[in-house]
């Protein structure tokens, strides 16, 4: 009964505080003041055109005004230059439900894209703006920043787009930044010059929690706007607004406000379906925003810019220069890796014409990442700025183009100490320029696959190329789907790494970030987090990129732009095709062989290097200049086919006699080949079986040729003949000691041996030991262990291991070992076996 007995006691009071503010009973003139003030806020807060959104004002609704004759709406305006401040912050539940009311408001009454919101929340951890939620999933609101650096990037943000509204003269679309709590310190004046940064900024400012209750210094001063303070009674009183008074001696709207509550769920729902399509429609990346507006347009001098997608409406450039010399990208398989590569690079070659850019692009999967930088049989236009390309690399290849670049590298060395300068950007222009280079390494982890010579090869070019091509304007790019467990990197990564400031998270690239950073985890396909200071959080910017292959038709027609814009004299890139076979009949050198050369070069494959040069061995008259082909793979038949033809297209008809010895079965249908070329060529060509060969070794090993120029001895299977080159005549002479004499003293009258052996024990007894190896001084190995071989040339850190349409080409003579893709006759591919 008590209680019941103070609550009425308590309504009888309030009663009579309201019977206090009612106007006399006969002041019709109050009424009618009341009644056209209603009507007017009823009209200023109707869902305003979108021509009327822009540039000024707009009137928000804040709650109901009440006086003794009703009420009538309490609006404010609001947008850039204008600006509310509430005394109590977001805990108070009022607050958080008007902050929360006049987001929703604001963006309802907005054209759709036209403004974008930066809640901040650090009392509440970001539940003020929880039941908002489907406007944050729906692209129209930020996740609320809640941590001092991400309020701190938030402001940083808000910076960045009032300094361009303003160099530009004014901005149509609005930043609202929304404060449930007001910051402190250093961020609260940043917070505060926002509010004074005027209207051409396009900054509209709902800070709750102002003035700050905090002891010592008065808080800053804002600029253009409404203060709104809770009385205890739970009503709201409004300040003047500036510019727009609603009294005549500036202590604001002479009624009480009641506080409108929470937007209904339904109507953020509806609001978040309509913004999210317009969000997604405008946040849509389209191929053609990464390119200029006139392609090779720009200089690298200071180094290279490209737009790799935006984030909102704005875009996103990254750079090769001193800051960011070089770039991590990560993604597990499927994320979009190759696709936001391919962006990058047409947007460079785009923007810088072959002069100022040069591109070295490696692939270490199975893919074709890079296959339309380089001109195929459907299409014979290339990127004119590549000068490499490496689809399905060896790892071999891989460091063949890091050796280059280290090339480079010391070339435009010492080009900067000629012009006593120490950086390629302070390099005089005046001639022609140096261009910038860029390597592209997808599935980096490859090359550092093991801890082999390889291996370490590739670490100590990386880092050293990491370390000093800032200086030098040669620039990398490491992609792959893990950073983590590569062997050869141990000790390494720090140092390496170090040098690449710029990361590139796509979804599953947490690797690339820091630790602590776990930002790219739920990141949707397209999507991509760029970081340029070593993968910290606070750093952490979030872009969409665009599908170059959606965008095929496009992509085509620029490359073939820019292939036809490509200066005079160009060549297409050299390329290297990890899974393709060789053929002699397309090597360059052997189409460009003519009869009269100084000596003549057997033609065995190409090599592993960045320009594909033609593997050849020299024969001339020095002591065991003969070739040897080891291994069981029938591949050796198709090496020997192409020395042979290639040693017969430098010799006019009848100035050069060949011998030929198809010993094993497997290479009689390439021997009758080999035959038919040289008949056909005009040459005489003798076959042997193995006791002729017995007899043509016995006459060869210490007698010239009888008048016939050179001799080729061509031998199909040399094993094959050990049986009867063993046997020992009446003199105890076998045919193995004419071999002997043959290969020390032959090249001197101008005979040479070509053989295939099967088996390298083999050889090495046919020869007399291993003292006596350096009688054969080129070697092509196919399938033998790589320890094997290694003890026969006495090279215990040989580097070798076989696989399929892979040999090893030996010189002993100029002590140089070459990996090489080894000539096989057409047809013969799907015969190799290792």
């Amino acid at each position: 009964m008590s209680l019941h007995q103070r609550a009425r006691a308590h309504l009888d009071a309030a009663l009579r505080g309201l019977a206090g503010l009612r106007p006399p009973a006969d002041s019709g003139e109050s009424a009618d003041i009341v009644a056209r003030l209603h009507r007017v806020g009823d009209e200023l807060v109707a869902e305003p055109e979108p021509s009327r959104f822009f540039p000024g004002p707009v009137p928000m609704r804040l709650g109901a005004a009440t006086t003794g004759d009703g009420g009538f709406p309490a609006v404010v305006p609001l947008t850039g230059g204008t600006h509310l401040a509430i005394e109590p912050d977001a805990r108070d539940p009022r607050v958080a439900a008007l902050l929360r009311a006049l987001v929703v408001r604001l963006l309802a009454a907005a054209p759709p894209g036209s403004v974008r919101v930066y809640p901040l929340d650090g009392a509440a951890l970001g539940a003020t703006f929880l039941s908002l939620r489907p406007l944050v999933e729906a692209g129209a609101l930020l996740p609320p920043a809640t941590t001092d650096a991400e309020i701190a990037d938030l402001l940083d943000a808000a910076e960045r787009h009032a300094r361009a509204g303003q160099d530009a003269g004014g901005t149509d679309e609005l930043l609202l930044l929304v404060a449930a709590a007001a910051p402190q310190g250093r961020e609260l004046a940043r917070l505060a010059a926002l509010t004074h940064a005027g209207p051409t900024a396009g900054v509209c400012v709902l800070v709750a929690g102002y003035p700050p209750r905090s002891v010592g210094l008065a808080p800053p001063p804002l600029g253009g706007t409404t203060q709104l303070r809770l009385d205890p009674r739970g009503y709201a009183r409004v300040g003047d607004p500036p510019g727009y008074p609603f009294s005549a001696d500036g202590s604001g709207l002479a009624a009480p406000v009641l506080l409108d509550g929470d937007p209904p769920a339904g109507a953020v729902a509806a609001l978040a379906e309509r913004l999210g399509e317009v969000h997604r429609r405008h946040s849509a990346v389209d191929f053609a925003d990464l390119l200029p507006a006139r392609p090779w347009a720009e200089s690298s001098g200071n180094g290279l810019r490209a737009v790799v997608g935006r984030t909102g409406r704005e875009p996103v450039i990254c750079a090769f220069d001193d800051q960011t010399p070089h770039w991590l990208v990560g993604g597990r398989t499927g994320a979009g890796k190759t696709v936001f590569l391919l962006d990058v690079l047409y947007g460079l070659a785009a923007r810088y014409s072959p002069a100022e850019l040069s591109l070295y692009l490696l692939d270490f999967k199975e893919g074709v990442s890079f296959t339309e930088f380089v001109p195929t049989g459907r299409d014979p236009s290339w990127i004119p700025h590549a000068r490499a390309v490496g689809i399905e690399s060896d790892r071999e290849y891989g460091v063949a183009v890091l050796r280059e670049l280290r090339r480079e590298l010391n070339r435009r060395a010492s080009a900067l100490k000629r012009h006593g300068v120490t950086k390629l950007s302070d390099l005089p222009r005046d001639g022609a320029p140096v261009p910038r280079v860029v390597a592209v390494i997808d599935e980096f982890h490859v090359l550092f696959a093991g801890n082999d010579a390889v291996a370490r090869d590739a670490v100590a070019l990386l880092e050293e190329l990491a370390r000093k091509g800032r200086s030098y304007g040669i620039h990398l790019v490491l992609a792959s789907q893990s950073m983590s467990g590569i062997e050869a990197l141990y000790g390494k990564t720090d140092s390496i790494f170090g040098q690449f400031p710029l990361r590139v998270a796509l979804p599953g690239g947490n690797g690339v970030l820091d630790k602590l950073n776990e930002a790219a985890g739920a990141l949707p396909i397209g999507s991509a987090i760029v970081n340029p200071s070593a993968g910290l959080a606070a750093a952490n910017t979030i872009v969409q990129f665009p599908d170059a292959h959606a965008s095929a038709e496009r992509v085509a027609a620029l490359r073939h732009e820019l292939w036809q814009a490509r200066p005079p004299g160009s060549r297409p890139p050299a390329v290297f095709k990890g899974y393709e076979s060789a053929h002699v009949e397309d090597d360059p050198t052997y189409r460009g062989l003519v009869p009269g050369g100084r000596r003549p070069l057997a033609l065995v494959g190409r090599t592993v290097d960045v320009d594909l040069t033609s593997a050849l061995f020299p024969l001339d008259a020095t002591p065991g200049r003969h070739l040897a082909v080891v291994g069981t793979s029938p591949v050796g038949a198709s090496v020997l086919h192409a020395a042979t033809v290639s040693l017969a297209r430098q010799h006019a008809p009848g100035t050069a006699r060949f011998v030929v010895a198809p010993l094993v079965a497997v290479a009689d249908e390439i021997a009758d080949a080999t035959t038919d070329s040289l008949t056909g060529a005009g040459h005489p060509v003798t076959r042997l079986d193995a006791a002729g060969l017995r007899e043509e070794v016995r006459k060869l090993a210490g007698q010239p040729a009888d008048g016939a120029g050179r001799t080729f001895l061509v031998v199909y299977g040399m094993d094959g003949a050990s049986g009867v080159l063993s046997v020992r005549d009446e003199n105890f002479r076998s045919g193995l000691d004419d071999l002997q004499a043959m290969l020390r003293q032959g090249p001197a009258y101008g005979v040479h041996l070509l053989g295939w052996w099967r088996g390298l024990r083999r050889l090495s007894e046919d020869i007399g030991g291993s003292s006596n190896r350096d009688d054969i001084a080129c070697l092509v190995a196919l399938n033998v262990p790589g320890g094997e071989l290694g003890m026969y040339l006495g090279q215990h850190d040989l580097a070798y291991t076989p696989r399929a349409n892979r040999a090893l080409l030996v010189d002993r003579h100029d002590q140089r070992t070459r990996l090489i893709v080894p000539f096989v006759r057409p047809g013969y591919e799907a015969d190799e076996e290792h």
